[in-house]
């Protein structure tokens, strides 16, 4: 961030949070390999479409993040972290609000666009899941946020259900178990990853009358909640697999269990001391974006076995 101007390219590249968005095109990924494992035939122009509105869709929730954040003046009393406490573009006086809303709305917008091309493609049954994906976008920080459960709930289902379901049906014009089953790995471990990069920020969270598990209930039993949601993760991975839904080569996705239970050991050891908690926090992103990666890697090998 040092070394960025005011009203740069770089400076506009930073506050999109570039790197968390190679989080989208692994989920994508999922979704796009399930309809390949399930025999559907990919269109280029499609996949193409799928990504960039995906893409657009993290942009926008992240921009609109920093945006709110900063006029509700968390921002101004967040200790930022590498994982944690947004882009710091607004702080810092590198961009100025009003700027960072319009980019959040205009991706939003080009998220719908691109919705709009799949529902004159495929129909309207994509419609419901895209509207709600952008209500998810729009509201989380403002509302969502507000309430424990949906708070807990939202970053999962944006990330698992939208963003791998939808990205199924963008291939295929449906719905199927294969995609639902594969969306819980993402689901699960992205409400993870949202849920441990609150605990730094319990104390400037309160400043704008956040309720999230971590302030609601503590970092204990947050930390607690966190643990179940992992092995809710690998459950369900070895579950799909088990009822034959997704293919044997899917359980690749659990070679993370090892750093997955070191992570976890991490948060329930340390989840009052926010500097020991940091080893946590990266390890934790590795978790997240290697076992889905690895999920729909095995779910296209899957198609060796066929």
């Amino acid at each position: 961030m040092a070394t960025a101007s005011a009203g740069s390219l770089k400076t506009w590249f930073l506050e999109t949070r570039p790197q968390f968005l190679i989080l989208t095109p692994i989920c994508v990924l999922v979704g796009v390999g399930a309809a390949a494992y399930d025999g559907f035939h990919l269109q280029p122009l499609h996949v193409i479409l799928t990504f960039v509105g995906a893409l657009l869709a993290h942009i926008s929730v992240n921009v609109l993040n920093d945006y709110f954040d900063y006029r509700s003046g968390i921002d101004l009393a967040t200790n930022r972290t590498p994982f944690s406490g947004g882009s710091g573009m607004l702080p810092a006086g590198l961009l100025k609000a009003q700027q960072v809303y319009v980019l959040g709305l205009a991706s939003l917008v080009g998220v719908g666009a691109i919705g709009i091309y799949f529902v004159v493609e495929w129909g309207w049954q994509i419609l419901p899941l895209g509207i709600a994906g952008m209500l998810v976008v729009y509201l989380y920080t403002t509302h969502i946020t507000k309430n424990p459960l949906l708070c807990a709930i939202a970053p999962g289902f944006g990330f698992g259900p939208v963003m791998v379901v939808g990205s199924y049906f963008a291939q295929t014009g449906q719905y199927s178990v294969t995609a639902g089953l594969a969306s819980l790995v993402p689901g699960f471990l992205v409400s993870n990853l949202l849920l441990l990069n609150q605990f730094p920020d319990v104390e400037a969270d309160k400043v704008a009358s956040r309720r999230h598990i971590p302030i609601a209930f503590g970092r204990q039993i947050s930390a607690r909640v966190y643990a179940v949601l992992m092995l809710a993760t690998y459950v369900s991975l070895a579950v799909s697999v088990g009822v034959g839904v997704l293919p044997l080569t899917a359980l690749i996705g659990l070679l993370t269990l090892p750093l997955a239970v070191k992570t976890v050991m991490g948060a329930l050891k340390n989840y009052d001391d926010i500097e020991k908690l940091m080893p946590s926090l990266g390890s934790n992103i590795l978790v997240i974006l290697l076992t889905t990666l690895l999920t729909g890697v095995g779910i296209l090998l899957g198609l060796l076995l066929d």
